[in-house]
């Protein structure tokens, strides 16, 4: 099978290319070092099929950080059949190097100048022709976007397939006769291709900058559209999660009941209100994370993440971060996997291990759907939204403490370089694709850890037979009861804590075990919450939640990605404990103070 490698440097598109060449769901984000992970998709082109391998963005072909040596080491040991190389026309004088040491290695190239749409709108004059003329390189305009340019530049691709790999050259000059080379041969290209503006024209970036990167305005304006998504999150997601678990409900009663009626009552218990009510409390959050990710996608692709990054640097930097820390921080709402091998980005390795210390306390949007469904359920719709923001404010301010805390023993001394890219509107295609990723992997999720961990969860909530189910007599009352001492103080109960253990194998389950444990779901499971449990235990229980122990998979991606056994204990040790502390702190000083 013909490999075709996609290079170039951050921010070029090249995931937005990949995700349209594939129909793959590679995740697309207006901000450098985005694509951490050797992303691939196949397509077939004329007659072969041709794997597409995303690589990281890099800006030096000799750089020291882990993605540029990761590309490094891939077009060392796997030559690509072609490699396709995208620049950003909007800073060719700037991309243009890459390319030019790229073309020394002496492999079969064709490239395409992405987002050939904004550099018109700037005055930028390209003349590929010309530029493929003075380089011996087919050369393309395209909008990965929009997809201009693109059928023209995959009959290129097909074309240049034919031919056989030239393979790496062996010899290479040395650095300071490649970067002269470079060069002067960066100068004759822009000189005779390129025609830029002595000023690029005033545009909507830099007026738009003015406001959002104001030195006093700037955070403010941040926090509030944060809270404004939040918001919006809550007031629209939250009636779509109530329809579909009462229409979950209605199939249960209509459909499955009478369907399985003549089974023996332990198999119709374990069917129903084991794998089925667990499964579908959880399920009826698709539409709120779905949402989630819609809305983060704007703001993502939008580029705004990036001056969040820039403003935020300068109180990172007291912390021993900088503002790509507080990326990885917003990334993490996500989901903290990939913000944890996001961290690659950073050629500091001290720096690394901070950042990844810290963004386990994002609230990613696992944990959104227990917030979203216990607000629901004990808390007005008027607060509900207020109660969501104030726990973003709190990974937050668990992230700041373990960063201040811990930056003596992480020094760094690496400088914070990042650029910012013009305001973009994501697509109705890219918003799409981010939805369908989403809804995709929550399935995943849901048919590896949720099924096994609500069928578990019934289990030890009805056995042995002969206890009553869910008493204290059942193995899960057992584990509870043993277990109360260490949670009484901090206002959890055993039903709660059992939840809570399930939610170390993915927060996902927390819910889905607690539909099993009550034996109820949806709106019958908020209503005995709301019985049980008044508003300290309730926001206890989510602090808790919140800033205790990740996932499984963070866990193995710490693990991974620190490829250090003490430090990923120390990180689980640490989260827990600072879990119980702020739930202790609250819990005991609300009821000292009456509530």
């Amino acid at each position: 099978m013909k490999r075709v490698a996609l290079l170039g440097m951050p921010n070029t598109g090249k995931s937005t290319l990949f995700n349209r060449m594939t129909g793959g769901s590679a995740r697309v984000g207006n901000w450098p070092g985005i694509t951490v992970e050797l992303l691939s998709g196949k397509i077939l082109l004329g007659a072969d099929m041709v794997e597409i391998i995303d690589l990281p963005g890099i800006y030096d072909l000799h750089g020291f950080s882990d993605d540029e040596q990761v590309v490094r080491h891939f077009l060392h040991d796997n030559v690509p059949n072609l490699a396709l190389v995208i620049l950003n026309a909007t800073q060719i004088e700037r991309q243009m190097s890459l390319l030019l040491q790229l073309k020394q290695l002496n492999i079969n190239i064709v490239v395409l100048l992405n987002m050939s749409d904004e550099a018109k709108k700037y005055g930028i004059s390209i003349d590929s022709k010309k530029m493929a003329e003075l380089l011996s390189i087919p050369i393309y305009q395209i909008s990965g976007k929009y997809g201009t340019g693109y059928h023209e530049a995959l009959q290129a691709i097909t074309k240049a397939l034919r031919y056989p790999t030239p393979g790496m050259a062996e010899q290479v000059r040395s650095q300071l006769e490649q970067d002269e080379h470079i060069e002067t041969e960066m100068a004759r290209v822009l000189k005779h291709a390129v025609q830029i503006p002595a000023r690029l024209p005033e545009n909507l970036t830099e007026k738009l900058d003015s406001v959002m990167l104001h030195p006093w305005l700037g955070l403010p304006i941040f926090f509030g559209i944060m809270y404004l998504l939040f918001q919006g999150i809550f007031l629209l997601g939250q009636p779509l999660q109530v329809g579909v678990a009462e229409l979950l409900s209605w199939f249960r009663e209509t459909a499955l009941v009478p369907a399985l009626s003549n089974l023996p009552s332990m198999v119709q218990g374990l069917l129903l209100d084991g794998i089925y009510n667990g499964v579908a409390t959880v399920a009826a959050f698709v539409p709120i994370i779905v949402l989630f990710f819609l809305l983060m996608a704007i703001v993502e692709d939008s580029g705004y993440l990036s001056r969040a990054a820039f403003l935020m640097d300068a109180l990172m930097a007291k912390m021993g971060l900088d503002g790509r820390g507080f990326v990885m921080l917003l990334m993490g709402f996500g989901c903290n996997v990939p913000a944890l091998m996001g961290t690659r980005v950073m050629r500091s390795r001290a720096m690394r291990l901070l950042t990844m210390l810290v963004i386990p306390f994002s609230l990613c949007s696992a944990r959104l759907q227990v917030f979203v469904f216990i607000t629901a359920a004990l808390f007005t719709a008027q607060a509900a939204p207020l109660v969501l923001f104030s726990l973003y404010l709190l990974s937050f301010a668990s992230a700041i403490l373990t960063a201040l805390l811990f930056k003596s023993q992480f020094k760094n001394s690496e400088p914070f370089v990042l650029e910012l890219p013009p305001y973009r509107f994501p697509t109705a295609r890219q918003m799409a694709l981010r939805g369908w990723q989403e809804v995709t992997h929550f399935l995943r999720r849901a048919s590896q850890f949720i099924i096994a961990g609500v069928v578990l969860v019934w289990l030890l909530t009805n056995l042995p037979a002969s206890a009553a189910p869910a008493s204290s007599e059942t193995f899960a009352g057992i584990i509870g009861t043993w277990l109360h001492p260490l949670f009484a103080p901090i206002g959890i109960n055993e039903q709660l804590t059992i939840a809570l253990l399930f939610g170390f194998v993915a927060k996902e389950i927390v819910i889905g075990s607690l539909a099993v444990i009550y034996g109820l779901s949806g709106t019958a499971l908020g209503g005995a919450l709301a019985q049980q449990l008044d508003w300290v235990q309730a926001y206890s229980f989510m602090l808790f939640t919140l800033l205790y122990t990740p996932c499984l998979s963070a866990i193995a991606t710490l693990k991974s990605e620190s490829k250090n056994t003490g430090y990923t204990l120390f990180a689980i040790v640490w989260s827990l404990a600072l879990a119980w502390l702020v739930s202790f702190v609250f819990y005991q000083g609300a009821r000292a103070l009456g509530y």
